[in-house]
């Protein structure tokens, strides 16, 4: 292995090393009596979101794996938020970044893409992302990191601080330590591989709920077993959903799936904004609209116990869609009924 590759995984480890973990904090829900439901606060990292542990994890594994040297220009297919944090990477060992977007990104997220070093190469919708990021790596001799298939096995399932890891550490002074679900929605489904795999490994009684959004097919794949369905739409709920089963998306490490409306999803999103004080991403809103329906379910059987969801990175990436009443009115819709649902049931 040559000098060059050694101090870029250098530099990578220290990163790591510097960090410290993201926080783990308990939402304030009286009426879910018994029941516990906790937030692993992904935006705290570096850059803002999960995505910063799979951007790591992928530089990583294709440095090690040979693929990237010291003239490689790195190229990805995202809607963002990794896009952001390769960005980040990319720049910290001096290789250069493309992005490979939809059109619809928040601007925000190409801002910061742009403000790593990062270049934008645009396509109309995500199911073109793949094909086009294949044949401009071709075209540039570049290496495409491809996410969607490296992601379940570029991170340690068995540990090394990974998100899984890092949950059932800080669950352990908790009253209810091993949770009863992890609820985690899919985008590459890199993190649910991640937490099912570490579950069987430790032996823990705990369930993985994986929510997902309209418009992507892991739900019906995982109710079908059809690896084969493709869709033509794109996932309204940004970073999450896929129009095709993606690689790294292993069902068979899945305890259920639950689809979520992408109007609840903002409702929920929105209202966590009421209840904490803080924005956060849609992807949580969906995250914590499963986590809700599993405590609900819970407390209607007699169960006690804790649940675990991800704040997957923050809201003030989405000022200019999501937190845009005019926006969503237009790209989503009608919200109000979920809201009020969630507002009827835990205030």
């Amino acid at each position: 292995m040559n000098s060059w590759v050694t101090d870029a995984i250098g530099k990578i480890n220290a990163d790591a090393h510097r960090s410290a973990d993201t926080h783990l904090f308990k939402l304030p829900l009286p009426r879910l009596e018994g029941v516990d439901i906790y937030l692993k606060d992904e935006s705290t990292h570096p850059t803002g979101s999960l995505k910063h542990r799979l951007a790591r994890s992928l530089f990583l594994y294709a440095l090690c794996n040979g693929k990237i040297r010291e003239d490689t220009t790195v190229v990805e297919a995202s809607s963002g938020s990794t896009a952001v944090s390769e960005a980040y990477f990319a720049r910290m060992i001096g290789v250069p970044f493309i992005a490979v977007v939809p059109e619809s990104t928040a601007r925000s997220k190409i801002k910061l893409i742009e403000f790593y070093g990062g270049q934008i190469h645009f396509v109309d919708a995500a199911p073109q992302m793949h094909s086009a990021s294949v044949e401009l790596a071709r075209e540039i001799d570049g290496y495409f990191m491809d996410q969607f298939t490296y992601a379940e096995r570029a991170t340690d399932w068995r540990g090394n601080n990974n998100i899984a890891e890092s949950v059932f550490t800080q669950m352990e002074r908790e009253p209810h330590p091993i949770p009863a679900h992890l609820i985690m929605s899919a985008g590459t489904g890199g993190t649910s591989a991640t937490l099912g795999r570490y579950i069987r490994y430790k032996g823990y009684d705990t369930e993985l709920t994986v929510v997902d959004p309209e418009n992507s097919v892991f739900y019906d794949s995982y109710i079908s077993g059809d690896r084969s369905l493709i869709s033509d739409k794109s996932s309204r709920v940004e970073g999450i959903g896929r129009p095709k089963v993606e690689h790294s998306f292993q069902p068979g490490v899945i305890d259920h799936m639950i689809q979520v409306p992408d109007a609840a999803s903002i409702a929920t999103m929105l209202w966590l904004e009421e209840l904490i004080g803080r924005k956060a991403g849609p992807s949580t809103g969906t995250n914590l609209w499963g986590a809700l329906r599993v405590a609900q379910d819970m407390v209607k059987e007699g169960r006690q116990g804790s649940i675990v969801t991800l704040l997957c990175d923050s809201g003030e990436r989405y000022l200019d869609t999501y937190y845009n009443s005019d926006w969503v009115s237009d790209c989503i819709g009608d919200c109000q009924r979920y809201h009020e649902e969630l507002v009827a049931a835990h205030g």
